[in-house]
């Protein structure tokens, strides 16, 4: 299973959940599933910001070598899964090729119970990052127990 995050500039949000869902997949040892991440609006090449950088040393984990790319057909048809972090990126998504596959990460963490976004740390401090942060922990964690349910095989 492929998994694609995507935000907006791909260089706050979707990095950041495609780092965190790397290292929930190393600890819950699911070698089936990849992950990457995109951006509707991203500058090719460019590095994650500083307040990601900040934020993922202190999670232990790494986006020192991001580059964002942008988001593309190609990108999200090659994806099982297209988790936004707001219902513009979804809608994006969406128009490339990913209707019925692309959804809001949060929306799709808890089973369509919640439809708000991911908060955009972008130009906050760092506390602001550290929300954010902890905000992909828990819905990635949570989006990542319902993909390997739905990909599991049926056992009846």
């Amino acid at each position: 299973m492929k998994i694609l995050f995507v935000c907006t500039g791909n260089t706050c949000r979707s990095p950041l959940a495609e780092a965190i869902a790397r290292k929930v997949i190393i600890e819950r040892g699911l070698a089936d599933v990849e992950v990457g991440s995109a951006g509707v609006s991203a500058y090719e090449g460019g590095s994650a910001s500083d307040g990601a950088l900040l934020v993922a040393i202190e999670g232990r984990v790494d986006v020192a070598n991001h580059r964002s790319r942008q988001l593309t057909r190609e990108l999200v048809a090659e994806s099982d899964l297209v988790l936004g972090m707001g219902p513009q990126h979804v809608a994006v998504a969406e128009s490339l090729g990913g209707a019925g596959k692309s959804f809001l990460l949060a929306e799709y963490a808890s089973h369509g119970a919640s439809t708000r976004s991911v908060s955009d740390p972008f130009g906050g401090d760092l506390e602001v990052y550290r929300a954010t942060y902890e905000e992909l922990e828990q819905e990635i964690r949570r989006a990542l127990d319902r993909a390997v349910a739905e990909q599991a095989p049926d056992r009846t």
